[in-house]
Formats: structure tokens, C-alpha cells, sequence
């Protein structure tokens, strides 16, 4: 069974094959969603990922731009 929920950050990215393309030095605070691009397999994807007001970790969503 596939978990869309995470303790971690790290868990959440690792998830989706996607923890060497978080830029070092940032953090997602409570309640917050994240965007940035990154490089995956070769083609810029927009990576999103949310934090909800317990601390959990969503799994993140990504797509080829």
C-alpha cells in the first residue's frame, strides 16, 4: 500500500525519487506549499510539495515542463 502521507521531508522526496533535487538550505514551515524546478532525468520538472499544520509531509507532485 502506497502512504501519501510522510514524517519527514526527506521521507516524502525519497518517495518519489526526487531528494537530490530539494535546493540545500530551505525549509517548508507548518501549512505551507512549496514549488521550485529542478532537473529530473534529464528534463525541468515542477516539483510541489506541502506541509500541513502537524508537520506531515504530503507526497509530492511532479510533472515535465
Amino acid at each position: 500500500m502506497q502512504t501519501n502521507w510522510f514524517n519527514t521531508l526527506n521521507e516524502a522526496l525519497e518517495s518519489e525519487s526526487l531528494l537530490e533535487t530539494f535546493p540545500l538550505g530551505e525549509n517548508i514551515g507548518y501549512n505551507e506549499t512549496y514549488r521550485y524546478q529542478a532537473e529530473v532525468n534529464g528534463k525541468t520538472h515542477q516539483i510541489v510539495i506541502y506541509r500541513d499544520e502537524k508537520g506531515k509531509y504530503e507526497r509530492p507532485i511532479h510533472y515535465k515542463i
